[in-house]
């Protein structure tokens, strides 16, 4: 039946390979940690450099034992969609505990961030509006807006003239909503967020914002950019993910003002159309904020780490992108040297992995690192021998 189809894929897929484009997945035979196995002979107790769990919560025994009491509980799933029989008072306590921890007036729980981004967008804005996107933005703001039918613009990454440009250039929209990352996933920079708040008051428009590589270790006591810039009270619209710094599991939300919350609750067809989030998920992301409600011990931990592995790598002759987050990429621009090197470190114990088109645009290649808290100091070092041994036998340094 796919005849010509098959054929076409065929050949994709092996223009793919030969490009060095080819994402591969490792079958990890341990739980998420600083120090990992995968199924690979000669590649045991690998050193982690490439997961989001940012504050070492993935396999914390305290979230463990609360998502297994949460199931205890509550049951494994609801079978259901919220509105039908699928709300519990789990799922209304984490909402109102993550109000609380974001500072915002009221939360929605989506299955996963990429959906909350997914249904934000289309609810609240009509052919009569515009969004106006960072180019950088994370793939789920981008088909966010497409399922809209708002008018899009984009600016170029953190120009805020161009921003400026964009806004004015849709005066006549009746509704403008500018829409960003507060921490880029690919090169661990932080959004303009104070500019971008003054342009949106000065132009009437709307801020939202995917704070995903952000809430539970970004700001005095890891709020997110939000707190890190001053803004808090004036983002409209905040949507993070539970997959990372906040336990590393699934899960979501869109968090912001009240009476926009209420109108995803009745309108945004993810959530309308998603099983509720499982119970597990719920009780584990609760002990993850009250742990990070209680102390910021683990966030400061991360904050160091992070400081001294970037400038170590810097001053062994890497090139880094500048920046300040637990994101931490390594500039290659070859796609197929990222992949050899990353082979290489493998080789020696160290888990990266390199990005390549189309997660980065071409001639961006890289290996982004990810520091955590549950790296020791020595564990740093012992990465950055890899890449130092690494780096010299492939040229890069």
């Amino acid at each position: 039946m796919l005849g010509k189809m098959q054929e076409h894929i065929t050949k994709t897929l092996q223009e793919i390979t030969e490009n060095g484009l080819n994402k591969n997945e490792r079958i990890l035979t341990t739980p998420q940690g600083a120090r990992i196995r995968t199924q690979a002979k000669g590649r045991q107790n690998l050193l982690n450099f490439c997961s989001n769990n940012y504050l070492g919560l993935a396999n914390n025994a305290q979230v463990i034992e609360a998502a297994a009491q949460a199931m205890q509980q509550w049951g494994y799933g609801l079978s259901s969609v919220r509105f039908i029989c699928g709300t519990q008072e789990l799922h209304k306590n984490l909402e109102q505990k993550l109000s609380d921890y974001l500072e915002t007036e009221d939360t929605l729980l989506y299955a996963a961030c990429f959906d909350a981004n997914g249904g934000v967008f289309e609810p609240l804005l009509g052919e009569e509006d515009t969004v106006i996107s960072d180019e950088l933005n994370h793939a789920s703001i981008i088909d966010g807006i497409r399922l809209c039918k708002a008018s899009r613009l984009r600016y170029p990454h953190g120009n805020m003239k161009e921003l400026e440009t964009r806004l004015s250039q849709s005066a006549a929209a009746r509704f403008r909503l500018i829409a960003t990352d507060g921490v880029f996933s690919m090169d661990g920079d932080i959004a303009k967020l104070e500019e971008i708040c003054d342009l949106a008051e000065r132009y009437d428009a709307i801020v939202m914002v995917d704070d995903s590589h952000a809430t539970g270790y970004i700001g005095e006591r890891g709020r997110g950019t939000p707190e890190l810039t001053g803004t808090t009270d004036r983002i409209d619209i905040l949507s993070t993910t539970f997959g990372k710094a906040l336990g590393g599991a699934s899960g979501g939300c869109i968090s912001g003002k009240k009476e926009i919350i209420e109108l995803l609750r009745q309108r945004s067809r993810p959530y309308l159309f998603s099983n509720t989030l499982a119970p597990a998920v719920a009780g584990g992301t609760l002990k993850v904020l009250e742990i990070l409600s209680e102390t910021t011990e683990l966030r400061d931990r991360l904050t160091v780490s992070a400081e001294y592995f970037r400038k170590k790598m810097v001053d062994a002759g890497f090139t880094i992108v500048p920046g300040s987050t637990a994101i931490v990429p390594v500039m290659l621009y070859d796609e197929k040297t990222a992949v050899k090197m990353a082979e290489q470190l493998l080789n020696e114990g160290i888990y990266v992995i390199p990005f390549s088109y189309p997660v980065v645009p071409r001639g961006k290649a890289r290996i982004r690192t990810q520091i955590s808290a549950a790296h020791t100091r020595e564990d740093l070092d012992e990465a950055v021998k890899a890449f130092v041994k690494v780096g010299k036998a492939s040229g890069q340094i």
